[in-house]
């Protein structure tokens, strides 16, 4: 018994996004970049379902507007730690004043 299976091939991820590009943009069919690539229609598909939900998660993670850079993120580092700070000195001072009033009021 012969077999008519091709062997398989394996495509770069470089291949794949380029056949996904071309897909998207009409280039070509599916049919045709299963042709040109030399594998079945299934794994063509398989493809342009796992570079849309890709594309899908990696949009989904970012986040609008620009990135602030190496020094504004230092410096706004520095202030959250400040404003930390300050706010235990209050969060003392406001205990050390509850105690003092109290010993006062007694008597």
């Amino acid at each position: 018994m012969t077999s008519t299976r091709r062997p398989k091939r394996f495509l770069t991820a470089e291949q794949k996004y380029d056949l996904w590009v071309r897909m998207l943009t009409g280039q070509i069919t599916p049919g045709d970049a299963a042709a040109e690539a030399g594998v079945d229609r299934s794994t063509i598909s398989t493809m342009r379902k796992t570079a849309k939900d890709g594309a899908i998660t990696a949009l989904t993670a970012a986040k609008p507007g620009r990135r602030p850079s190496q020094a504004e993120a230092s410096e706004a580092a520095k202030l959250r730690s400040e404003v930390d700070r300050l706010g235990s000195v209050i969060i003392e001072q406001a205990i050390e004043l509850a105690a003092l009033r109290g010993k006062t009021s007694w008597g």
